[in-house]
C-alpha cells in the first residue's frame, strides 16, 4: 500500500471512483445488447465488466482493503443512477429520447437493482480474497484468486436477479446460458488482458497520484 498524502489520496481516490462509475454505467447500460458467438448466446457488458475488476484490485493496492470499501460504497449510488438514466434514453441500443425519464421503468430498474446487489456483495468478496492474499510472494495469485471468486458471485447474483421469470422473454428463457457464458468469457478477458493492463494502469496512477502534486490545482 502506498504511503499517500491527503492531497495525493483526493486524486487517487477521485480517479478511481470515476473508474468504477464509468465501467458500471457503460456495463449495465452494454448487457441489454444481447448476441450470439459460435452459436452460443452473450451480450457485450460481458467484455466491459471485467475492467471494474481491474479497478479493484488497484484501489485495494493503491488504499488498502478499508478504504476500497468507501471507494466502492461511494461510487455506487452515482452509477445506480447514472445506470439507470442512460438504459432508459439508450434502451436496446438505440436513443430513445428523454421522454422515458418521466416514467418509472421496471424492467431497467430491475438491472441496475441487480447490478447494485451484484457490484457490491462481488466487490466485497473480491476486496477480502485480494487483502488476503497480496502478501504471497508470486503476484498475480492475488489479483487472479480475487477476480475468479468475485466475477463467479457478481455474476451469479446479477443475471438471477435481474432476468428471472423477466418480462423480457428472451432474457427469461436464456439468462442461465448467458450467465455462464458471460463467466467464461470475464474469466478469458481477465486471463488474456488482466497483467498486461494491471501493471500498465498501476504504473500510470502510481506516477499521476505521486507526480506533480504542487500541479494539482491546474489539473482537478
Amino acid at each position: 500500500m502506498l504511503s499517500l498524502s491527503a492531497t495525493q489520496k483526493k486524486r487517487a481516490l477521485i480517479t478511481l471512483a470515476f473508474f468504477h462509475i464509468f465501467i458500471i454505467a457503460a456495463s449495465n447500460y452494454l448487457v441489454q445488447i444481447p448476441f450470439q458467438i459460435f452459436g452460443l448466446h452473450t451480450n457485450w457488458g460481458t467484455f466491459s465488466f471485467p475492467f471494474i475488476f481491474l479497478a479493484t484490485d488497484l484501489t485495494v493496492r493503491i488504499f488498502g482493503a478499508a478504504e476500497a470499501r468507501k471507494i466502492i460504497m461511494t461510487a455506487m449510488l452515482p452509477a445506480l443512477i447514472l445506470s439507470y438514466t442512460i438504459s432508459v434514453v439508450f434502451s436496446q441500443g438505440s436513443f430513445q429520447g428523454f421522454a422515458g425519464l418521466g416514467v418509472f421503468d421496471s424492467f431497467v430498474f430491475r438491472i441496475a437493482l441487480a447490478s447494485f446487489t451484484a457490484y457490491i456483495l462481488g466487490q466485497l468478496l473480491d476486496i477480502k480474497v485480494f487483502a488476503k492474499l497480496r502478501r504471497n510472494r508470486r503476484w498475480w495469485v492475488a489479483p487472479s484468486a480475487s477476480t475468479i471468486a468475485g466475477n463467479l458471485l457478481d455474476t451469479i447474483i446479477f443475471y438471477s436477479v435481474a432476468f428471472y421469470a423477466s418480462t423480457d422473454t428472451f432474457m427469461a428463457a436464456h439468462w442461465p446460458e448467458i450467465a455462464a457464458l458471460d463467466y467464461g468469457f470475464k474469466l478469458l478477458v481477465s486471463i488474456l488482458l488482466f497483467v498486461p493492463l494491471y501493471g500498465a494502469l498501476l504504473h500510470y496512477l502510481t506516477d499521476r497520484i505521486l507526480a506533480g502534486v504542487n500541479k494539482s490545482a491546474t489539473i482537478w
